[in-house]
């Protein structure tokens, strides 16, 4: 997370901003604490698939970008294996 350009309390807010903003487009009903970890967790592997690809996001914005993106993914696999 500290490669991203921002430190742990940065990474839980913008996490949990990135998380909520997920469950609002994907339309799932998470707690709070489930958003932030998929915020984190979810810009954690949308930084790794975009840098796949030779796209490097950095900063606040970048993070909350990488993180809506990654929590949608997460919420798309999460569906896949709950059906």
């Amino acid at each position: 997370m500290e490669d991203a350009g921002v430190g742990w309390i940065a990474a839980i807010i913008i996490g949990g901003i990135a998380g909520w903003l997920a469950e609002m487009v994907m339309k799932s009903n998470m707690g709070v604490l489930m958003n932030i970890v998929l915020g984190i967790v979810g810009a954690i592997v949308a930084n790794a698939l975009l840098s796949a690809f030779g796209i490097v996001l950095g900063g606040w914005i970048g993070y909350l970008v990488a993180g809506f993106i990654g929590a949608c993914i997460l919420i798309a696999i999460g569906r896949m294996f709950r059906r």
